[in-house]
């Protein structure tokens, strides 16, 4: 069974950082892409970051660039988002999930975990 658990969302004042985990198992990690997704109160999902297999290739939204960084370590099977610089618009439910090719869409995204709130006050 695949499962992918968030981990390390809170509440932040804005400025301050958050580092999020998504934690999977049930599927050999390497063989797979992974992405961070987070969706606001009343908005769509918004694609926020992905890696590449190795972790070598990484890509990020206009509004997370040079603030958010996307990690991996394949041998934990644990997927991490690094949070800098937080802003109030950053407040939603983040997600991480699966991929086979670079993509932006939700709906290219296979495996989803149930999502961590991060709350950011101003």
């Amino acid at each position: 069974q695949v499962q992918l658990a968030e981990s390390g969302g809170g509440l932040v004042q804005a400025g301050g950082s958050l580092r999020l985990s998504c934690d999977v198992s049930g599927l050999d990690l390497r063989t797979y892409r992974m992405g961070w997704f987070r969706q606001a109160s009343e908005k769509e999902r918004e694609f926020v970051a992905q890696i590449s297999r190795g972790g070598d290739l990484t890509y990020y939204a206009d509004s997370v660039k040079e603030r958010f960084t996307i990690s991996r370590d394949n041998a934990k099977n644990t997927v991490y988002l690094h949070m800098n610089s937080l802003k109030p618009e950053d407040t939603a439910v983040y997600s991480c999930a699966t991929a086979t090719a670079y993509s932006t869409r939700p709906q290219d995204y296979g495996y989803w975990g149930q999502g961590t709130q991060v709350t950011v006050s101003s």
